[in-house]
């Protein structure tokens, strides 16, 4: 790999965190609504202290203006103060990003690593009865509203048999033990790896089948090597490929939480922030989520693209 690839693949990767800087400030205020005349139906602000709210907020300059402001701020780690709290936007995202990375992280390993293993096999044995099976079980689930899949496991594990909690990250509403976070993580974790589940078996199904057919798998055959030889030798680090980008962009994901989710479970993540915060039109705690968990992506295809040329010296010419 050149550091021309790199260097390409890292200047798209600027561009693109401009692009959305740009339109995280801007997507916020084409919004419907006043954040300030929420507040004041909250607090019954009278209209100096609304007009000093806007001062505050810098809600009454130009556009333009608001948009320098926001990248000079933006830059020197200033994401700003809740509207509604008056709280340190950093440290209100900062004490909500470890729940988010713990309920994301475990559910994504978990579907990767179960959609991997049963599309790799599924793909091997195409039409038999493994194949079919994970196949119509991988739709299912992956077509299933997270939100109504969650509701149901409550229903069943918390509710009817009580195995679970029903919601929070623990039962003394703080840190609590390891023990009692996982009994409240466990039923969060296996919706989001149910429902994630799919997207991982049908890349590394359809990648598998792909492999199966090509002449370097029928010269290993050819050789005298067993089925299973060939498939963990030869077939399964090539099908693999694909497969891998979309780990990496899946681990992007984990900083952008999972709305549904957390909310169903009221778990104390970024998702449940970020539905809080588009309930109050809350625009700086908006506007740092969405950052986030953009430049996260961003960074997480730039290590796919990165890792994809390691692998694959031949997409360098592409």
């Amino acid at each position: 790999m050149t550091l021309k690839y790199i260097a390409r693949k890292a200047g798209w990767a600027l561009l693109t965190l401009w692009f959305i800087l740009s339109v995280n400030f801007f997507l916020f205020r084409i919004m419907p609504g006043d954040p300030v005349a929420l507040l004041a139906r909250s607090q019954r602000l009278s209209p100096e202290a609304l007009d000093r709210q806007r001062q505050l907020f810098g809600l009454d300059q130009p556009l333009p203006q608001q948009y320098l402001t926001y990248l000079r701020e933006t830059f020197s780690g200033n994401l700003g103060v809740s509207i509604l709290s008056g709280t340190d936007v950093v440290s209100m995202v900062a004490s909500r990003m470890w729940p988010t990375i713990l309920l994301v992280g475990i559910g994504t390993l978990i579907a990767a690593a179960v959609g991997v293993l049963l599309g790799m096999r599924a793909g091997w044995r195409r039409g038999s009865g493994v194949d079919n099976g994970s196949m119509y079980g991988s739709l299912l689930l992956y077509s299933t509203p997270e939100g109504w899949l969650g509701m149901m496991l409550l229903i069943l594990f918390a509710g009817a048999l009580g195995w679970f909690p029903a919601g929070g990250y623990s039962s003394s509403g703080g840190e609590g033990g390891a023990g009692d976070v996982a009994s409240h993580l466990a039923l969060p974790v296996l919706t989001l790896a149910l429902g994630y589940v799919g997207q991982f078996f049908i890349v590394m199904r359809a990648s598998m089948i792909d492999v199966k057919s090509q002449d370097y798998i029928r010269l290993a055959r050819a050789k005298g090597l067993t089925d299973p030889a060939v498939r963990r030798h030869h077939a399964a680090p090539n099908a693999l490929l694909p497969t891998i980008t979309l780990i990496v962009l899946s681990f992007g994901f984990v900083l952008g939480g999972a709305i549904v989710i957390e909310t169903v479970f009221s778990w104390p993540g970024l998702g449940l922030l970020t539905y809080q915060a588009i309930q109050t039109l809350d625009y700086p705690v908006l506007q740092a989520v969405f950052l986030l968990s953009s430049a996260a992506v961003i960074v997480a295809n730039l290590i796919a693209d990165i890792a994809y040329g390691l692998l694959d010296p031949r997409i360098e010419q592409i």
